[in-house]
C-alpha cells in the first residue's frame, strides 16, 4: 500500500484535526465538570453510640443523624464514612482535628464558641427521672440540689449545665445504660435524660419507661452537627442549606417518626413560649393558646409559615433565644437591658409591673428604697423585672423559674413581696388555688411594652416579614379582635 494518502483523505485532514481537537476539548471539559461536582473538602465524621440518634448495629452506623447525614452527603457529593468513638474522645478530637464533624451535639452557651454549627436536627426535652416509689418532690431546679445523688455523664451538655447551676451532688456514670441501671438499683436518686434516650437505655436493660418516673422537666435542648472551628464558613453553610431542604421536603420529619416515634421535628424556625396565662398557655385540650399565641398564629398564617409552637420554662426559652439561630420567643418585655440581645416584632401589648404584698400583712411600699429594705422580695428568674432590680443592686431577691412557686411563697408569708404583672397575676393565683383578693398591688414598679423576640442570628428579612404582618393586622383590626377576645 502506498504511503501517500488518498486525495479525498488529504482534503479531509484539516477537518479531522478540528474534530479531534473538539473531542479532546469536550473530554477535558467533562473532566473539569466532574471535578467541580465532587465536594472539595474532605471530612472526618465522628459520632458516639447514643441510641436512637446514632448507634452501632453490627458494623453499621444507624440512627436519625447518620441517615440524615447520608442524605446530606448524597446531595453534596461527599463520601459517607463515619467513625464511632466514646463521647469524650470524639468531643476532644472534634476540637483538635481541622476537618472533624461531630454529631449529635447539643448546642449550649458553654459550647457555642467551641464549634461551628449546622442544624438543629432534633429537639430533646430533659426530665429528672426517679424510681416510681421515690418520695422526691421537685417544684423547681433548686429543689434537686438537696437530693442525695444525681447521676450524670462526663462532658455531656446536661452535666455541664448542672455544674454551671451550682450542683455538687453529682455521681458520674459510664453511659446511659449504666445510669439507669444505677437508678433502678437505688445507687443514685435521680438521672436527667430525655424520654427517647431513656426508653432506649431501659430496653437494653430489659425494662420499660414504667420502671422509672419523670419528676420534673429540666429544659429543652436542640441537637446539631458540630464542625471544627477551622472548617470554612461556606462549607458549614452548604450543610445548613442541605438540612433546611431536608426539613422542607419532609425527610427529617420521616426520620424523626422512624427513630423517635414522633413527627415533631425541628423546623427552620424554632418558636417557644411559656405557660403565662392569659398571654400564652396550654389549655385543657392540650393546645397552646392565649393572646400572644393567637397573634403569632395569625402572623404565621399570613406569611405562609407553619411552625410548631413549643411550651417551655421562661428561663429555658430565654437561653435558647440567646444561644441559637432562628429562634422566636414570645411574649417578652422590651427593656434597655435586653435591647441589643434580640430582634423585636411589636409591640403587641403593655405590661404594668407591681410589687405585690400579702393582704393583711401590714407591709406597705411607696418607693424603691422601701422595697430594697424588705427582708425578702420574690422575683421570677430571667423576667425583665428580676433583671431590672438586680441591675439596681437589690440584694434581697428570692427567685425561682416558676411564678407559681413565688405566688405560693407570697400567700404563705414566706416572702414579703412578689414582683409580677397585673395582666398575669390573677391567673397565676388561680392556678395555685388562691384568689387575687389575697394580695395587694402595693407599688407600681414600671410599665413596659411586650413584643415577639427573635434571636440575633435570625435573618433580618424574617423579622421584617413578621413586623409587616403584625402592622397589617393592626390596620385591618384583626389585632383589636384578638385583644378583645383575651384582654377585654
Amino acid at each position: 500500500m502506498s504511503d501517500k494518502l488518498h486525495p479525498h483523505i488529504t482534503l479531509m485532514r484539516p477537518f479531522l484535526y478540528r474534530l479531534l481537537a473538539l473531542a479532546l476539548l469536550l473530554t477535558l471539559t467533562q473532566c473539569e465538570d466532574n471535578t467541580e461536582e465532587a465536594y472539595r473538602f474532605h471530612f472526618q465524621f465522628i459520632t458516639e453510640d447514643y441510641k436512637p440518634l446514632n448507634y452501632l448495629e453490627g458494623t453499621s452506623v444507624k440512627g436519625l443523624a447518620p441517615d440524615l447525614l447520608k442524605e446530606i452527603c448524597a446531595r453534596l457529593d461527599i463520601p459517607y464514612e463515619v467513625k464511632v468513638l466514646p463521647w469524650t474522645e470524639g468531643y476532644n478530637l472534634a476540637q483538635t482535628a481541622d476537618n472533624a464533624v461531630l454529631f449529635s451535639v447539643i448546642l449550649d452557651a458553654n459550647r457555642k464558641d467551641l464549634f461551628k454549627w449546622a442544624g438543629p436536627i432534633a429537639s430533646l426535652d430533659w426530665y429528672f427521672y426517679a424510681q416510681p416509689q421515690s418520695p422526691i418532690s421537685l417544684n423547681s431546679l433548686d429543689d434537686a440540689k438537696s437530693v442525695g445523688r444525681i447521676g450524670v455523664l462526663e462532658d455531656y451538655s446536661m452535666e455541664q449545665y448542672l455544674v454551671g447551676e451550682g450542683f455538687t451532688n453529682l455521681v458520674y456514670c459510664t453511659d446511659n445504660i449504666d445510669a439507669f441501671d444505677k437508678l433502678i438499683k437505688g445507687e443514685i436518686d435521680l438521672f436527667p435524660s430525655d424520654q427517647i434516650t431513656a426508653e432506649a437505655a431501659l430496653k437494653t436493660l430489659g425494662k420499660t419507661l414504667y420502671h422509672v418516673t419523670p419528676k420534673s422537666v429540666i429544659k429543652t435542648d436542640l441537637v446539631y452537627f458540630a464542625f471544627n472551628k477551622h472548617i470554612p464558613d461556606n462549607v458549614v453553610a452548604d450543610f445548613q442549606q442541605a438540612i433546611d431542604q431536608l426539613k422542607s421536603n419532609g425527610t427529617l420529619r420521616i426520620l424523626t417518626q422512624k427513630y423517635l416515634n414522633t413527627q415533631d421535628a425541628p423546623g427552620v424556625l424554632q418558636i417557644y413560649t411559656e405557660d403565662y396565662p392569659p398571654l400564652t398557655f396550654r389549655n385543657n385540650m392540650g393546645d397552646i393558646t392565649g393572646f400572644g399565641s393567637d397573634i403569632v398564629y395569625e402572623i404565621m398564617k399570613r406569611n405562609q409559615v407553619y411552625a410548631n409552637i413549643r411550651l417551655t420554662s421562661w428561663s429555658n426559652g430565654y437561653q435558647l433565644a440567646l444561644t441559637h439561630p432562628n429562634v422566636c420567643l414570645f411574649t417578652m418585655d422590651r427593656t434597655e437591658l435586653r435591647e441589643d440581645l434580640f430582634q423585636w416584632v411589636g409591640p403587641i401589648g403593655t405590661n404594668t409591673t407591681w410589687i405585690y404584698t400579702r393582704a393583711g400583712s401590714g407591709i406597705t411600699i411607696t418607693s424603691l428604697e422601701e422595697a430594697r429594705s424588705l427582708t425578702s422580695l420574690g422575683t421570677v428568674s430571667s423576667w425583665f423585672s428580676d433583671q431590672y432590680l438586680r441591675n439596681l443592686g437589690f440584694t434581697n431577691l428570692v427567685s425561682d423559674s416558676d411564678p407559681r412557686v413565688m405566688a405560693l411563697k407570697l400567700v404563705n408569708g414566706e416572702i414579703d413581696g412578689f414582683v409580677c404583672t397585673s395582666v398575669t397575676f390573677p391567673s397565676i393565683l388561680q392556678e395555685v388555688s388562691h384568689q387575687y383578693s389575697e394580695v395587694v398591688p402595693s407599688f407600681s414598679l414600671m410599665a413596659s411594652d411586650f413584643y415577639i423576640a427573635f434571636s440575633n442570628e435570625t435573618p433580618a428579612s424574617t423579622v421584617q416579614q413578621w413586623q409587616t404582618a403584625l402592622d397589617a393586622m393592626k390596620l385591618d383590626e384583626t389585632y383589636d379582635a384578638i385583644y378583645q377576645k383575651w384582654l377585654p
